[in-house]
């Protein structure tokens, strides 16, 4: 764990604004399936921005992703997960994640936040990792990051399951969340 005074350093990192960029940006899922096997699927990046402070451990993030855009490569399913069931698009339309605040610990660099998934709010941590920065053709500074962590659906009011003859269920509670983002520093 660091403290107020700890500054680190990330090669590329400049401060200023940084403004998702959601055509090269997705938030993937997966979760278990009949406890053998894993569903996958993506959600659309609404919105993001990172308020980047010259120490990256002060920075801020505030995330939205559009619900409705959810894809498991399985219309029927994705009816389901959309309905009162699941995520209740209709009253429930974004995700949301606010974080605060950035840490490291060991190797790990992490950021906590509250995620709010069906108007409830949890405390959740992702591990993050800096792909990288660069100036694109057209002169704009982009960064690359990845970020994953890992929410109890159940803990979010996520809590539809069927029971299996076999024993079990049929969606598991662990879902292991990863978003690959790409941004871009704003002038």
């Amino acid at each position: 764990m660091t403290d107020a005074t700890t500054t680190i350093e990330v090669p590329g990192y400049k401060a200023g604004t940084w403004v998702l960029d959601p055509a090269h940006s997705e938030v993937t899922f997966t979760v278990r399936h009949m406890m053998i096997s894993k569903v996958r699927g993506t959600f659309g990046m609404k919105s993001a921005t990172l308020i980047a402070p010259e120490n990256p451990l002060d920075a801020r993030v505030e995330a939205s992703v559009d619900v409705a855009s959810l894809d498991t490569k399985d219309a029927g399913r994705d009816q389901h997960l959309r309905s009162a069931d699941f995520f209740d698009v209709e009253n429930y339309p974004t995700m949301e994640f606010r974080s605060t605040g950035v840490r490291i610990e060991g190797e790990d660099f992490l950021v906590d936040g509250d995620l709010t998934i069906r108007g409830v709010t949890k405390p959740v941590t992702f591990a993050f990792e800096f792909g990288g920065f660069g100036t694109d053709p057209w002169g704009n500074y982009k960064a690359g990051a990845t970020a994953k962590g890992v929410i109890n659906r159940e803990d979010f009011g996520l809590t539809w399951n069927a029971a299996l003859e076999t024993g079990g269920v049929l969606v598991g509670k662990d879902v292991t969340l990863e978003l690959e983002l790409q941004g871009s520093l704003q002038a």
